[in-house]
């Protein structure tokens, strides 16, 4: 794997958004997830007016698709996921993931697993040789779980910290809970990391998304896109 690249323009997310409308089909329900290129496929979404439903992973994808008219609708009985289109920060070259640099990374990875078909899209400099290139694995945790929960990551090896947002204050996802960010380097056994995090009480989530993705879609610096399936 080539060194992570700078990241593409946002003209060049605007055309993987639109790109991704090959996956839809009016009358669907959608997955809408969260960040710079979900908001891309949202707002394409929107503009040609395809007639869907969307489960957004987030109040700002809430209120995006809300203002293109899109219906949003409960995760309930009554909603079967057609395709959930989502953004990653890091995936590897078997679609693995590190999710979860925006705070959604509890309701992504739901809406991802409600799923009938999950596809995302990422600009080329996510693309990474391995999981914890970029340095980062968030995790969600009950606030009052805080300080116990970051007691056992530092033993599984992670640097914990607490996330800060904006006025200094400390981050809350939408669900309330604090998003825990941890340094990590490369990982070596995410599943297994994956299992020893969730072990932890006060635990909600991991950024971790193993074995999830379908289809990667890759816009490259130049406009082009690149394909991934996963393997079956």
């Amino acid at each position: 794997m080539k060194k992570m690249s700078e990241p593409v323009s946002a003209e060049v997310l605007d055309h993987l958004g639109t790109y991704a409308l090959r996956y839809v089909r009016p009358g669907q329900t959608l997955g809408l997830g969260s960040g710079h290129a979900a908001s891309a496929f949202i707002r394409a979404l929107g503009q040609r007016r395809i007639k869907v439903r969307g489960v957004a992973t987030s109040a700002a994808s809430a209120e995006l698709a809300r203002s293109f008219g899109i219906e949003i609708v409960a995760l309930d009985g009554k909603a079967r996921l057609d395709v959930d289109i989502d953004g990653a920060d890091e995936v590897d070259p078997r679609l693995n993931l590190v999710k979860g640099y925006g705070g959604a990374l509890v309701r992504e990875k739901i809406v991802a697993c409600a799923s009938r078909k999950v596809v995302i899209l990422v600009g080329a400099e996510k693309r990474v040789s391995r999981l914890g290139q970029r340095g980062r694995l968030p995790v969600e945790v009950v606030p009052f779980a805080a300080h116990y929960a970051m007691r056992r990551m530092r033993e599984l090896g992670l640097k914990p910290s607490v996330r800060i947002g904006a006025g200094g204050r400390e981050f809350l996802s939408d669900n309330g809970n604090l998003v825990v960010d941890c340094a990590v380097g490369v990982i070596d056994g995410p599943a297994r990391l994956e299992r020893g995090l969730l072990a932890i009480p006060g635990v909600v989530g991991t950024g971790l998304f193993i074995g999830i993705a379908g289809v990667v879609l890759v816009a490259n610096g130049d406009g082009s896109i690149t394909r991934l399936e996963r393997r079956r």
